[in-house]
């Protein structure tokens, strides 16, 4: 029973090496990678309202630990922040990370805004097992996201990270 219990920590909700840098990541990568790093986003800057109150509500949570099948601030895995937070502002979804990849419509990438769905293979392929929450768009198009980690808790990355953006799948807006 541990030993099953413990593959689900390690497929449901991935690990990431580092948090967000502030530097620029190494040129040195993937096609993948530099094909998200030149992204020609098309994010006007507008949020709407419910977005911010999303992120706002989602960064109340930072730092707060990694916990399997967690959803309070006392430990969260990736899909129970999700749920917490879009529950919070009056939206239900689903509680897997999988089946909320069906929920909403799903964009480009170039189309992503703050509080759109960021979902990752961690495990590889192409099966989901993870899922964020966009919190902004830079300038130059990098995209950050919003989510808990299992071995950072709840953090925010870029999809510039190359363990990120190696696992990145597809985008979905919810709102």
């Amino acid at each position: 029973m541990f030993i099953f219990a413990a593959s689900l920590t390690v497929t449901s909700c991935g690990s990431s090496k580092s948090a967000a840098t502030k530097g620029k990541t190494s040129s040195k990568s993937p096609i993948k990678t530099e094909n998200l790093r030149k992204l020609d986003s098309e994010f006007d800057g507008k949020i709407s309202s419910s977005a911010k109150r999303i992120i706002k509500d989602a960064e109340n949570y930072l730092g707060s630990p990694y916990k399997f099948a967690g959803n309070t601030a006392d430990g969260f895995d990736c899909s129970g922040l999700t749920t917490k937070v879009f529950d919070e502002n009056g939206l239900k979804l689903p509680r897997r990370s999988a089946d909320q990849a069906d929920f909403g419509k799903k964009i480009n990438i170039s189309n992503a805004k703050p509080g759109d769905l960021l979902f990752f293979a961690t495990a590889g392929g192409s099966k989901v097992s993870h899922v964020g929450i966009v919190h902004t768009i830079e300038n130059d198009g990098e995209v950050k996201f919003i989510h808990a980690s299992t071995s950072k808790g709840v953090i925010i990355s870029s999809l510039n990270e190359k363990y990120w953006n190696k696992a990145y799948l597809h985008a979905q807006r919810v709102l």
